[in-house]
């Protein structure tokens, strides 16, 4: 039997089994430790949420976008979602098929009806008729490449209440700041911030959060940004967690502007699209 300080009262031993968090007899190494604290930690952010979700209607839905092997939606349902009415649905979004086919028979076997499991891109669920028209939080945890901003797109369009990431690599900006530096150098010292490669790199990181931020703030929501967990677990540790809160757009959208400007970064316009309404 694991020890009681890491599972939380009411999780399915049986699920962190099939999941290999656990393994057959119960116990736990350091990796999946690690795995399992960071998604209670995240859970401990989404909880209320769901909960002030619910103080609108009975039937809430979440979308996880790059969901993988779908840890954080298994165990959002065994905690919250389960014991719901049986509209309330977790959606997972995941590009490679086996992953899919996986998440699909474990939820089978588990009776986790209101899961369902979608094998296509992010981009391309934003269309999707197997998606509802609204939803009520969206999730992308570590969904690499471009997918936390098709993420975001998708949220934007679904008039997401919550949006919750974890960014991970996206490295459209650093690109586009090495292919301009030769030119921003004569103009500009700021370019000294991200003159040396590896620099290029973290400023680029850095600075795409920036601009996911102002976008999302430029569409009326309200932006808090913190660790996830502690540095010695994770270096992609940022976590954004975005409010509707329907709030004036127009500072935070020229000041997206601008930054892109700035940075010349005007290429990069129709990913962190600041039109609002």
């Amino acid at each position: 039997m694991p020890e009681k300080y890491d599972v939380r009262p009411g999780q399915s031993i049986e699920l962190l089994k099939e999941l290999h968090i656990l393994t057959r007899d119960g116990k736990m190494n350091q990796d999946s430790r690690r795995k399992l604290k960071q998604v209670y930690h995240l859970f401990q952010f989404i909880e209320p949420l769901l909960k002030t979700a619910r103080q609108d209607h009975p039937d809430i839905t979440l979308v996880d976008h790059g969901a993988g092997k779908s840890y954080l939606g298994f165990i959002l349902y065994d905690l919250f979602f389960k014991d719901l009415e049986a509209g309330s649905r977790i959606f997972g979004v995941e590009t490679r098929d086996e992953l899919v086919l996986k998440s699909r028979a474990l939820a089978a076997r588990l009776g986790f009806n209101g899961m369902s499991f979608l094998n296509i891109a992010v981009a391309e669920s934003i269309e999707s008729a197997e998606l509802p028209a609204k939803v009520d939080i969206v999730t992308a945890l570590h969904a690499c490449d471009t997918a936390t901003d098709d993420a975001i797109r998708f949220a934007l369009e679904k008039q997401a209440r919550f949006i919750v990431l974890v960014p991970c690599c996206q490295a459209e900006v650093a690109a586009a700041l090495r292919k301009n530096k030769g030119q921003a150098l004569k103009k500009d010292i700021l370019t000294e911030i991200w003159r040396h490669p590896i620099h290029t790199r973290e400023f680029g990181s850095h600075i795409t959060n920036v601009l996911r931020c102002l976008q999302l703030e430029a569409h009326g929501y309200q932006v808090n940004v913190t660790e996830l967990v502690g540095w010695e677990h994770s270096m992609k540790n940022e976590l954004i967690i975005a409010s509707y809160r329907d709030l004036p757009r127009k500072r935070p959208a020229d000041r997206l502007n601008e930054l892109i400007g700035i940075l010349g970064l005007e290429e990069l316009n129709q990913r962190f699209f600041t039109s609002f309404s």
